[in-house]
């Protein structure tokens, strides 16, 4: 299983950025994705789930109403269209799923929010 992270980087107050996870090594429409993200200091903490058909979806409650989590089937490809960001919103952002009993993580990408 292999989790890639892309579309990181910095962005001014109230921009938006795009993150995306390439996933590989398992059947990719069986399985519940997720975002993840762990600021400075702080432990990880949930963002955004999708189920595996891409027709349910939660948020925790600091991003609901900015971020969208989608996914592609036919690509192997979860995103998380993040709108107007805060600098609360900086942090590393990871792309998480469960196979089995395993946890799988890919390595990050950075969201940095700052003017």
């Amino acid at each position: 299983v292999q989790l890639v992270e892309s579309g990181g980087g910095l962005v001014q107050p109230g921009g938006s950025l795009r993150l995306s996870c390439a996933a590989s090594g398992f059947i990719f429409r069986n399985y519940v994705m997720s975002w993840y993200r762990q600021a400075p200091g702080k432990g990880r903490e949930s963002v955004a789930h999708i189920s595996r058909a891409g027709d349910s979806t939660n948020y925790a409650d600091s991003v609901k109403g900015r971020f969208t989590i989608s996914r592609d089937n036919a690509k192997n490809t979860v995103y998380l269209q993040m709108n107007s960001l805060k600098p609360e919103d900086t942090a590393v952002y990871y792309c998480y799923t469960r196979v089995g009993s395993l946890d799988y993580w890919g390595q990050g990408t950075q969201v940095t929010v700052s003017s």
